[in-house]
């Protein structure tokens, strides 16, 4: 349920966008031709070169693996610079900010220091893809609207996880 629910997110992002006059295309790891295409890397970064915005959807399309991870294999295959996170806190904190009124939020933090630290701002799998393919993650507030604007201009929002 998880994989399609991906999907029908990235349906309503790219109708979305596809409204101002993006052109944009949705891949899926599973099989849904009548509704987007399937992934293939190639065909991917061929969109990408036309200037289209491509999104993933349905995850890796194996059990067992999460979005998280997901984003960051298909950022790795496309060989992207950064993943943009946006969540429902405006960055990465040292512990929950919507439980602890004392938690500190990070302004730039290493992929070493998340996994030290057990930050939880993404899982262990996709921290180790990020670092081992050197994708910077930015984690900022989808509650601003302003901020998805801001990091695709990249304009800093949130917080930075580099490998540096």
């Amino acid at each position: 349920m998880g994989m399609l629910a991906t999907t029908i997110n990235a349906l309503g992002v790219a109708d979305a966008l596809e409204q101002t006059g993006v052109d944009v295309r949705v891949q899926t790891a599973i099989s849904m031709r009548e509704v987007a295409e399937p992934y293939i890397r190639n065909r991917a970064i061929r969109h990408l070169e036309k200037g289209r915005v491509v999104i993933f959807g349905c995850g890796t399309g194996n059990p067992f693996f999460s979005t998280d991870t997901a984003a960051a294999l298909r950022a790795a295959e496309i060989e992207a610079e950064i993943i943009l996170k946006a969540t429902l806190v405006d960055g990465v904190y040292d512990k929950d900010p919507n439980t602890y009124t004392d938690a500190v939020k990070y302004d730039v933090l290493s992929f070493q220091e998340v996994l030290e630290k057990d930050l939880k701002v993404i899982d262990s799998t996709a921290a180790a893809i990020c670092k081992d393919n050197s994708i910077d993650l930015m984690v900022f507030s989808i509650l601003e609207p302003e901020n998805i604007y801001d990091a695709v201009c990249d304009t800093k929002v949130g917080t930075l996880v580099t490998n540096s």
